[in-house]
């Protein structure tokens, strides 16, 4: 059976996973291929950079959606976002965390248009894109784990939030990025570590929020994820991230006894004590 686990020991965000799901190296899945599958979302002003970096002597695949449009990446953690500057790589505390609203914040608020997307709309995005039914699916139930924790952390109902979190481009390369490789990849099963956290507060778009943030918590409670906190003091865990695991794994513990085929890591933009990287390792396992 081809198993793919994920191994969370130092959180996880989307462009953590699309860089680790790249780093396998499996035939046909590489940087080209990925990016000709994203291009049939149809949608403008971004693109995908691509590099090494090293965390702790660990290689691993960065990646960054750079916005090219004026739109706003997403800010304000508490409301449910993937920005990707969450992990970024600072010798941080945790005002260094909102990166997009205390560090550059008021200037980009004057010069950037928030793009104001809610479900629907990032709905119609998938539907009327070109990718294949399997990541379509994949991606649209991803973003409703999002926009459910979104609700209840607003106390909205589903149609009344408009997310610009959940509807940033970012967020939607992520989301739809993951559900392409994951297609592309097509594993008989997904398993994951436990997913560790940090502790502390983060200072995000509405002040000084505890980690975990109130929709990575709520992705949490509304799934079968097994989380813990370790001693990292800071956001290792995105609502984007929690969102992705809480979707792809049917089980949360140990890894199963397999045959190790590849493995991947994707790097993290923050420096911790321990490497800020998603490792995942695809193997054959019995039935």
């Amino acid at each position: 059976m081809r198993t793919l686990y994920f191994d969370c020991f130092s959180g996880i965000s989307g462009d953590m996973t699309i860089g680790a799901l790249l780093d396998l190296g499996i035939d046909g899945v590489d940087k080209d291929t990925f990016l000709n599958e994203l291009s049939k979302i149809n949608v403008d002003g971004f693109k995908v950079e691509f590099s090494r970096a090293e965390k702790l002597g660990i290689g691993a695949q960065d990646v960054d959606v750079v916005l090219t449009n004026g739109e706003m990446k997403d800010a304000g953690c508490a409301n449910g976002l993937e920005h990707h500057h969450d992990h970024d790589n600072h010798d941080h505390e945790e005002h260094d965390h909102d990166h997009h609203h205390d560090h550059e914040g008021h200037s980009h608020e004057h010069h950037h248009a928030h793009v104001h997307r809610n479900i629907n709309d990032v709905t119609t995005i998938i539907d009327n894109s070109t990718i294949s039914d399997g990541a379509k699916d994949l991606a649209k139930r991803i973003f409703m784990r999002v926009a459910k924790a979104e609700s209840k952390v607003h106390g909205k109902p589903l149609e009344e939030v408009h997310f610009h979190e959940v509807g940033a481009l970012d967020s939607i390369v992520d989301i739809i990025g993951t559900a392409i490789l994951i297609d592309m990849i097509k594993p008989d099963r997904i398993c994951s570590s436990v997913v560790n956290d940090g502790y502390g507060f983060i200072l995000c778009q509405h002040g000084h929020m505890p980690v975990p943030v109130p929709a990575t918590a709520e992705i949490y409670a509304d799934s079968n994820i097994k989380y813990r906190q370790v001693d990292v003091k800071n956001e290792m865990v995105t609502p984007t991230g929690a969102a992705i695991i809480a979707e792809l794994s049917d089980s949360f513990g140990m890894c199963p006894a397999m045959n190790v085929v590849k493995t991947g890591y994707g790097a993290g933009k923050r420096d911790f004590a321990i490497p800020n990287v998603l490792r995942v390792i695809l193997g054959e396992t019995e039935e």
